[in-house]
């Protein structure tokens, strides 16, 4: 930063504050109201959990709402990441109420999502707005963007340090500057306080045995952090499949999600995998201190896709982190380390390999966890990150860094070869 830069940077910087006070609490209520109606209808279903054949019909409120008012909004997170690489118009307010409805229907009738993509959804629309109310230009409304990203999902995880590194390393540190992380930092605790305010809790892990840092235990968590990027390779793979298939195949949007109702509520209510319906934090939970089936990261991954890919509403990270838990609690009977950490390596590590963000989830997995595991964490999330593919759960996230470099001299050589 240039003397010219840095005098106006102070000269501005009261304006900002002011912008990530108002963008954090907010965002920050936005997601503390997501997150007592999002446990209300998970609690509503699980006590009527006949509600689960309904699905279709929630599926075609949530088809006929995005239809008839969110054809602008449809994109969701990827629209988030394409206006913030080439901003064209502020996004419209209207994809928070949207994206909060259709979630909560989603989860009320058992569809299988999480709620990162809501919150994050409702953060950047809430951002975008002050624009217009500050005048700002392109390069300012970048710095908005980052900021809702990183009050969504520091305020609905909370996590405010990995939520304020994930907004920046989901665009890949593009052009960020030191004013960019310094303000996404504000905003992040902004969020996270003003949840906190609200008193509304979140999910607590807890890892009581750490291992030493042996040559055996560091091979061990090499081998979940490749078989972790593979999880999250298919989980990507997978999401992005079932949302072409369906696109391809059926030309009417509020048709999509109707029959993916149909097709979910047999397998869900009608053959008994109810486990894997909605976010599966209690699956998650458990996971920390029994071994699950080899099969059940597989399943989620299945329902998950195919969730998203019909057109229902929600995000993917909490799947993700059950697909990750999942995996590393059914290694614990082959691998020879506590299984809550290997719950806890998996959980982070499958969300770094498929949003390629490794220092992002490798400080959330020590916010969550504790800084005693954090050097297995940071193995697995950086070996995850880049053997998971160069496609993740965003379409539109430009992947460049070291793993971008990697995978283009893996390309140049096989082309060489040929």
């Amino acid at each position: 930063m240039n003397s010219l830069n840095s005098k106006q940077f102070f000269l501005d910087l009261p304006k900002w504050i002011v912008i990530c006070a108002l963008i954090g609490i907010l965002s920050g209520s936005a997601s503390a109201f997501f997150l007592v109606s999002l446990e209300w209808v998970t609690q509503f279903r699980i006590q009527h959990d006949w509600i689960i054949w309904l699905l279709p019909f929630g599926g075609f409120l949530v088809g006929l709402s995005y239809y008839y008012w969110g054809e602008s909004v449809v994109k969701g997170n990827n629209l988030l990441l394409e206006e913030y690489e080439n901003p064209k118009k502020v996004i419209p307010l209207k994809m928070a109420p949207l994206v909060l409805l259709g979630t909560l229907l989603t989860h009320l009738f058992g569809g299988s999502a999480g709620r990162e993509g809501t919150a994050v959804q409702m953060g950047g629309a809430i951002a975008d707005q002050f624009t217009k109310l500050f005048k700002l230009d392109n390069s300012e409304r970048k710095i908005l963007i980052i900021l809702g990203i990183s009050a969504g999902f520091a305020s609905v995880f909370g996590t405010p340090l990995a939520g304020a590194i994930f907004a920046l390393e989901v665009l890949y540190f593009s052009k960020i500057n030191f004013k960019s992380i310094l303000l996404s930092l504000l905003v992040a605790y902004a969020a996270y306080f003003t949840v906190e305010f609200w008193e509304i809790k979140h999910t607590h892990y807890n890892i009581p045995t750490i291992p030493e840092l042996s040559l055996n235990n560091i091979l061990y968590t090499i081998i979940v952090g490749v078989l972790s990027g593979f999880a999250a390779l298919l989980f990507s793979r997978s999401t992005h499949f079932w949302g072409s298939l369906f696109s391809k195949n059926i030309k009417y949007p509020p048709l999509r999600p109707v029959i993916g109702g149909v097709i979910l509520a047999i397998a869900i209510a009608g053959l008994g995998f109810t486990k894997f319906s909605g976010l599966g934090v209690p699956v998650i939970v458990d996971s920390f201190s029994n071994p699950n089936q080899w099969y059940d990261f597989l399943l989620k991954i299945l329902f998950t896709g195919f969730t998203l890919g019909a057109g229902f509403k929600g995000g993917e990270v909490t799947p993700l982190f059950f697909v990750g838990a999942t995996l590393g609690s059914a290694l614990s009977t082959v691998i020879p380390m506590p299984i809550a950490l290997l719950a806890g390596i998996g959980f982070v590590a499958v969300f770094s390999g498929a949003t390629h963000t490794p220092i992002a989830c490798t400080i959330m997995g020590m916010e969550l966890f504790g800084i005693a595991p954090g050097i297995f964490i940071a193995i697995a999330c950086t070996i995850a990150y880049f053997s998971s593919g160069s496609i993740g759960i965003y379409k539109s996230q430009i992947v460049k860094g070291a793993k971008y470099k990697l995978y283009q001299k893996f390309q140049k050589k096989e082309l060489q070869n040929l």
